[in-house]
This record gives structure tokens, sequence and C-alpha cells, in this order.
């Protein structure tokens, strides 16, 4: 061999062992420059990141609210942020003015009549379904849920014309009952599924509990199933209540021409006068406003549903 003879395997350095992380000259794994970027992301600079991002999320919202909020000339003179160094320009004028409007207050209650009937039909209906397709035993049953499940990739749009006849030919097309029925048809597959899943996860020895107690198939379902599955429950009701009352292609259709719900009593103002800004802005804004009240108010348990079954 050589003068310079090679090191054995145990003459090298003892720097780090086989399979140890690499580490930098300064001693500091090498990774440590992206753990600290990681948790810096996650700090102060994120949380600035992310406010930024919600203030140019709401900025639509903002902007409606302070249109609705001015005269007609000041909106048709310069933009809504004008208000900033003119807050003189801001007036209730435009609300009264549809509060006084009958066509609009006439679809505001179109809109509830529509939008509660549909809301509760679905989540009584799919909080039945749900239990049974969770529960119960009967012919068929796995199969009857593929079928619900297959039912959710359905367009509503393939349904527009054949339900139209159907309607016709029964004497709801164009009235109050059609909508509500559509809704509800069209709600309860997603309805179905979500609570049949929501409502397997309870606990087989609870309901067993609860029957050797002699509690019967309603009393189980209202005195265990529905306070546990309350979560999921206004999960639902909450997602089937902001579909029906932002809808506007189902109730362009099936709805009473007289008497239309809001999203469709906006689009016919916009038809008819085009510029009148001071029924648009503040209509917009009140149909905007409900559903946005009726989910902060279910907040909570709108996340609890969602994130139910995240965690075992």
């Amino acid at each position: 061999m050589s003068g310079s003879a090679r090191r054995s395997p145990a003459a090298r350095p003892a720097g780090r062992a086989a399979g140890s992380p690499a580490t930098s000259p300064a001693g500091r794994p090498a990774g440590r420059l992206a753990t600290r970027l990681a948790a810096r992301a996650g700090g102060g600079a994120m949380r600035v990141f992310l406010v930024l991002v919600a203030l140019f999320w709401l900025m639509p919202t903002v902007g409606l609210l302070l249109s609705s909020l001015r005269d007609p000339a000041d909106m048709n003179a310069s933009g809504w942020w004008k208000v900033f160094t003119a807050p003189a320009q801001l007036t209730t004028t435009n609300y009264a003015r549809i509060l006084e409007n009958d066509t609009i207050t006439g679809s505001l209650l179109s809109t509830v009549l529509i939008t509660v009937p549909a809301t509760v039909l679905v989540v009584v209906i799919g909080s039945l379904a749900g239990y049974a397709f969770a529960w119960l035993e009967f012919p068929g049953r796995d199969w009857w849920f593929l079928v619900v499940v297959g039912l959710l990739v359905v367009p509503v749009q393939v349904a527009l014309v054949p339900v139209s006849e159907l309607f016709g030919a029964v004497g709801i097309f164009e009235t109050t009952l059609g909508v509500v029925l559509f809704h509800v048809a069209f709600g309860l597959p997603f309805a179905i599924f979500l609570l049949r899943n929501f409502f397997a996860e309870i606990p087989r020895e609870l309901l067993e509990a609860a029957r050797l107690d002699g509690a019967g198939e309603i009393r189980l379902f209202t005195r265990v199933v529905m306070p546990l599955g309350g979560p999921a429950i206004a999960s639902l009701g909450i997602f089937q209540f902001l579909w029906v009352w932002n809808d506007m292609l189902v109730a362009l259709i099936f709805a009473d021409s007289e008497s239309p719900p809001i999203t469709v009593a906006l689009q016919q103002q916009v038809r008819q006068f085009g510029n009148n800004i001071d029924i648009l802005a503040p209509g917009a804004f009140v149909s905007m406003v409900i559903p946005l009240a009726v989910f902060f108010a279910f907040q909570r348990q709108f996340v609890s549903g969602v994130m139910a079954g995240a965690v075992k």
C-alpha cells in the first residue's frame, strides 16, 4: 500500500453517526433555517397577510353598504370611497324608500315563505331518512343509499324542463309550493348523505342502552339521536338556507311572476329601470345581510358540524 494509507472506518472522525441529520459549520441542523421561516410564516407576518386578504375580500361588501347609504346624485358623481372624506353624504333615505317599495317588501316576504319551509322540510325529512339509513335494517338499504349518493351529481338544469311540465300538469307551476318542492327535492340527497354519515358515528352501545330502557324508534330518534346530531343538523340548515335564499335560476322559472323572490325582483329592477341604484344598492345589501345574520347566529354549531368526525 502507499504511504497515504486508507483510514479504516473506526479511524474516521466521529463528527456524526451514520444516518444522523446533516449539520452546518456552526453545528446547527441544516433544516433549521426552513424551520425558522415556517415559524415566522405562522406568526405575525402570516396574521397580517390574512387580515389584508380578509379586508380585500370584504371590500365589495363595504362598498355596497356605503353605496346604499348615499344619495343617487352622489353615487353618480363619485365612487363610494368618497364618504371617507365627505361623511355627510351618508343617509338612510334609500332604506326608507325600499320599505315603501311594495315590490321589494313583497319579494322579501316571498323569499321567506320559500326559504323557511324548504329548509325545515329538508332538515326534518333528511334527519329521518339519515337515521333510517344509518341504524334501521330494511331490504335494499345499501342500494337505496347508493341511489341517493348518485343523485348528488344530478345538475339542477337537467330537471328544469321535465319538472316544469310536471308542475304545469298538476297546477303548481309559478306557485310558491312548486318552488319549495323543487328545492326540497334537490336538497334531500345532500341532506341524507350528510346526516347518515354523521348518525353512523353515534356509538351503538348508546342506542342499545336506550332500547333496553324501553325507548322506541321515535323516542330514540327525538331524545338521543337529534340532540347528538345538533351540529350536523345546524350545518345542514345553514347550507340549505343559503342555497335557497340566494337562488335565482329556480325562482326565475318556477316562482310567481307577480310576487317573485328578492333575487328575481332585483334582477327585474335592473332590467326595467337600469340606473335606479337607490333601490338596487339597499335591496341587494338587505338580501345579503339576512343570510349572513343566520350564518353568524349558528356559526358555532356550523363549525362543530363541519369538524365532526375529523378527530376520532
